[in-house]
């Protein structure tokens, strides 16, 4: 199989995972911290754009695939996962913006749920089957934005105190619609399985 260019561009914010990791993993290190935390934030900025971009090169180019169409939220979801875990341990979290535990497992939560449910509707039908849900692109801006302003969170908090408030209203309504997503991937997943039995 040759991979298009949207596909290219997918599995190289999936292999910028790991020096995201490894920056983050140094964030607490007193003498490059503040760097490694800069080189991540920087890393994870050019993972969101391309987020953005290989979908609009797949859908201008015509390239969308079966593959690009699973490659593409995998990737949103390691990368989720990862900086979600990260940012929720005492080792690596930004000091004084410490994601809360129920947070990250929310979020972790509802892509381990789509995996499984991914898992299960395949199994059932045989069948690769993606089920978009406009929430689930919410989900997934309001979880990017919320890791980039914790990211920023030390510096942008001294010229704008409210910044702490404005980060909160993030983690709780990244946690609420990963809530509302999974019970709307449980809802489409029934209906497309009754569907499929009935046909």
């Amino acid at each position: 199989m040759t991979l298009n260019s949207a596909n290219r561009i997918t599995i190289i914010r999936i292999l910028l995972i790991v020096p995201f990791v490894i920056c983050m993993l140094k964030d607490n290190d007193p003498s490059i911290g503040k760097l490694m935390r800069y080189i991540a934030l920087v890393l994870f900025f050019v993972m969101a754009f391309s987020d953005a971009y290989d979908g609009y090169v797949a859908r201008k180019k015509k390239q969308i695939t079966k593959l690009g169409s699973f490659l593409d939220p995998m990737a949103d979801k390691l990368l989720m996962a990862c900086a979600c875990v990260l940012l929720s341990i005492d080792k690596t979290a930004v000091p004084d913006f410490h994601l809360p535990s129920p947070v990250a497992v929310l979020i972790i939560g509802k892509d381990l749920f789509a995996l499984l449910g991914f898992v299960i509707l395949y199994f059932l039908t045989m069948q690769v089957k993606i089920i978009p849900a406009f929430i689930g692109k919410v989900a997934t801006v309001l979880q990017l934005s919320m890791v980039a302003a914790i990211l920023m969170a030390p510096e942008v908090s001294k010229a704008l105190p409210g910044w702490i408030w404005f980060v909160r209203f993030l983690w709780w309504s990244s946690a609420a619609t990963a809530i509302i997503a999974t019970l709307i991937y449980i809802r489409a997943g029934t209906r497309y399985i009754e569907e499929f039995e009935n046909s």
